[in-house]
C-alpha cells in the first residue's frame, strides 16, 4: 500500500506544499480555517508524519524541560543523572533537554514551577509531581498555553496530561504483597506499610495492590494502618523502628517509596532472626548492599534510564504529530533477590 504524503494532504485540502508544511508544522501565518482543513483532510488520509523528516524541516530544536525531585532520595538522583546524560545524546537530534528540580511534597512550589514555563522557550515537559487540585489545575493552565505535557514515575490524571512514562504501580504493589504472602508460613501476622505519602499516585497504587492481594489471598496476614516517611531515611526509620518495637508479631514490611537507608538501618539495629519479610522499591547501592547481605528479600525496580529515554521519544512524538510506540514505551517491572542481582 502507498504510502501518504503531504503531496495527498495539500490535493485533498485544496492548498499548496508550503501551507500543508507550515501546519504540519505549527508555523504562524496560516488562517484557523485553513489549519482546520489541512488536519481534516490529514485525518481523513491517515497521514503519518515522518519524525526524521519533520526534526530537519523545523528551522530549531524541540526544547523540553523536565521538572523532577530535590532532596537526597537516590533513586530520584539517578533519575536526574540519566537525564542529563540523555541530554548530551540527543543534542544531534535537535532537542535541547533541561533539568530543573523542585519539591515534590510541595505542591505549590510544583503549581508555580509549572506556571512558569515560557511557551515561547519550551515545548514539552515531563513532570514528577503529586496529585493534588492546585497541580492538575496547573498542568491544565500550561497545556491551554500550548505545552505539552507527559507525567514521569508517579500519574497525575487530568485532562492537560497527555501521556504517563512509569511503571504499572497497582500491578507492583500486586507484586509485593504476592512475595509477602510468598515468602510466609500460613500462619497469622501483621504486615506493615511505609509509603512517603499518600498524595502521590505511585504510591497511594501499590499500597491499594498490595494490600488487594493480601486481603484476597492471604487473610490469615492482617495489615496495619499506612505510615507515612516522606521518603527521608530518619522519618522512616522512626517509622520502622516504632512498628518493629510495638508489634512482636510483625511478620512482614514493605516500603512503598524511598527511605530505604532508614528502613535498613532500623533492620540493622533490630535483633537478629526477628527480621520480617522486607520488599523495597528501586535498586540503590544501598538496598543491594542490604539485599546481598541478607537484610532484604527482594527489590522491584524499574529502569530510570528507560523512563527519560521514553518520556524523551514521548514528548517529541507529541511536537511531530507523530504515533506513540506503545510496546516500545511500556516499562517493566523488575524483581531482583539475591540471587539474580545484576
Amino acid at each position: 500500500m502507498t504510502k501518504t504524503t503531504i503531496h495527498d494532504v495539500a490535493a485533498r485540502a485544496g492548498v499548496s506544499l508550503a501551507t500543508v508544511d507550515r501546519v504540519l508544522n505549527r508555523r504562524p501565518g496560516v488562517r484557523p480555517q485553513t489549519i482546520a482543513k489541512v488536519e481534516a483532510a490529514a485525518r481523513e488520509l491517515n497521514y503519518k508524519p515522518d519524525p526524521y523528516a519533520a526534526s530537519l524541516a523545523k528551522k530549531r530544536s524541540d526544547r523540553f524541560l523536565f521538572l523532577l525531585p530535590e532532596g537526597r532520595n537516590p533513586f530520584m538522583q539517578q533519575l536526574a543523572r540519566e537525564a542529563h546524560e540523555t541530554a548530551e545524546r540527543v543534542f544531534m537530534d535537535r532537542v535541547r533537554l533541561s533539568v530543573r528540580h523542585v519539591d515534590t511534597f510541595d505542591k505549590a512550589a510544583l503549581s508555580l514551577a509549572l506556571s512558569q514555563v515560557n511557551p515561547a522557550e519550551i515545548e514539552g515537559v515531563a513532570i514528577v509531581a503529586q496529585d493534588a487540585p492546585v497541580v492538575r489545575a496547573a498542568i491544565d493552565a500550561l497545556a491551554d498555553r500550548g505545552v505539552h505535557v507527559v507525567t514521569l514515575i508517579s500519574d497525575v490524571a487530568t485532562r492537560g496530561r497527555e501521556h504517563f512514562v512509569g511503571i504499572d504501580n497497582v500491578a507492583a504493589g500486586r507484586v509485593a504483597g504476592r512475595l509477602i504472602g510468598r515468602f510466609l508460613p500460613e500462619a497469622p501476622g501483621k504486615v506493615a506499610l511505609i509509603c512517603g505519602t499518600l498524595a502521590l499516585t505511585d504510591h497511594a497504587q501499590r499500597v491499594e495492590g498490595c494490600r488487594s492481594v493480601l486481603a484476597a489471598d492471604f487473610p490469615h496476614l492482617e495489615v496495619l494502618p499506612i505510615r507515612e516517611g516522606r521518603d527521608d531515611d530518619v522519618l522512616t526509620r522512626e517509622a520502622a523502628t516504632d512498628l518493629l518495637r510495638k508489634n512482636s508479631d510483625l511478620v512482614g514490611l514493605y516500603n512503598v517509596g524511598s527511605g530505604t537507608r532508614g528502613l535498613i538501618a532500623a533492620l540493622e539495629a533490630w535483633p537478629a532472626g526477628t527480621k520480617p519479610v522486607t520488599i523495597v522499591h528501586e535498586l540503590t547501592p544501598h538496598a543491594r548492599q542490604a539485599l546481598s547481605a541478607g537484610l532484604l528479600d527482594a527489590l522491584i525496580c524499574q529502569d530510570p534510564g528507560h523512563e527519560i529515554r521514553s518520556a524523551v521519544r514521548v514528548l517529541k512524538a507529541l511536537v511531530d504529530k507523530a504515533p506513540i510506540v506503545e510496546g516500545q514505551e511500556r516499562i517493566r517491572i523488575e524483581i531482583y533477590i539475591r540471587e539474580n542481582l545484576p
